[in-house]
């Protein structure tokens, strides 16, 4: 069972794996001149590099929002503000399970199951790796690096986007599995879950929410892009096109290989990346990934635990009432945290939502 025993030993080895990947990476861009690089960037950019960012997060909120409605899920927005916030504070569990608290705070404060709204986060990884695909493919033209990588993925995605298309198949495939004695345990969640996927991948909400994806990310890609100039990389268009090539590839990278946060394989891919097309310096492409995850990852995980702490203070008072909304009993312990007992829908989600596993 998923407890939050285990919940919280995965967030602790992450937070451990973090420090030996930034350690590492210190050494590996010459300790003393990666910190003279950083003390000489232009902290001017930082605000900007921040908003944008920021504009990230409110692109896929936008997006989140159409995919209540698409569910006909009722919710105030403000609460659902905090609740997809507060999802942030996961984003280094092993293969983001933990961003099923999402469901699990939907599940509070509307009574919605889990099984309904968690394909909501699998949709959300699936479009934001095709928008990443579409950015990355700017680059890809021009340096032809990593296009294998790209095609299995865009492969994988329009295969399973086409079964859940596909209703006679896939209820066919339901059908069988529910004879299947470990299947047939979870068979009436899959169903709910495959009915909530079909509503949200149908092709003209998938090619809206991609729309909206491309533009979000793009919001980090130009992040990246000041980083850059910040470090003393100038500025240009094709510093702009390089940097959603480095950011598009690393973030994919890391999101394939399941890892907290894509730790270590999108810090890697990063540095290689900067180092092949922009600077041989390791000084600079160790640098620019620390400031660039310091200023994304890390800098969303604090947003979502303040959000957390938040939606826990105000979940009893007045400004989040809506009409409507209906309060679950608590299953919270003193922490704040689900208590154990309330868990076991996440533990089959989490099984579901590996497989649509797609970005940080």
């Amino acid at each position: 069972m998923l407890t939050r025993h285990k919940l919280r030993t995965g967030i602790i080895f992450s937070l451990a794996f973090a420090f030996v990947v930034m350690t590492a990476i210190a050494l590996y861009g010459d300790l003393p001149h990666l910190i003279a690089a950083i003390v000489h960037f232009r902290w001017a950019f930082l605000p900007l590099i921040l908003g944008l960012t920021l504009c990230n997060y409110l692109g896929r909120f936008l997006k989140w929002q159409y995919y209540l409605k698409r569910l006909t899920i009722r919710i105030n927005w403000r609460k659902s503000l905090l609740i997809f916030i507060s999802g942030l504070s996961m984003a280094i569990t092993p293969g983001k399970v933990g961003e099923l608290l999402k469901s699990y705070l939907l599940k509070r404060s509307t009574g919605e199951p889990i099984s309904r709204t968690s394909p909501i986060i699998v949709a959300e990884r699936l479009t934001d790796g095709i928008a990443m695909i579409a950015l990355s493919s700017t680059g890809l033209a021009l340096y032809r690096y990593g296009w294998e990588l790209l095609v299995v993925l865009l492969v994988c995605v329009v295969a399973g986007v086409l079964v859940i298309q596909n209703r006679r198949l896939s209820l066919a495939l339901l059908s069988f599995g529910e004879r299947l004695p470990v299947i047939s345990r979870a068979a009436s969640w899959l169903r709910a879950f495959y009915e909530s996927s079909y509503i949200l991948l149908q092709w003209r909400p998938l090619l809206l929410a991609v729309t909206i994806g491309v533009i979000s990310w793009m919001g980090e890609c130009a992040a990246l892009y000041f980083v850059f100039a910040g470090l003393g990389l100038g500025f240009g268009v094709e510093l702009f096109v390089k940097s959603m090539f480095i950011m598009g590839v690393s973030s994919l990278v890391g999101s394939a290989s399941g890892l907290p946060g894509g730790l270590g394989t999108a810090d890697g891919s990063m540095i290689g990346l900067t180092r092949l097309l922009l600077t041989p310096s390791a000084t600079i492409g160790g640098a620019a990934t620390l400031l660039i995850r310091l200023c994304t990852l890390w800098f969303g995980l604090a947003l979502g635990v303040v959000a957390l702490l938040i939606y826990r203070a105000s979940e009893h008072t007045p400004i989040f009432a809506q009409q409507g909304d209906a309060q679950s009993p608590s299953t919270h312990d003193a922490s704040g945290l689900p208590s154990p007992e309330s868990l076991p829908d996440l533990e089959t989600a989490a099984a579901t939502s590996k497989s649509g596993d797609s970005l940080k």
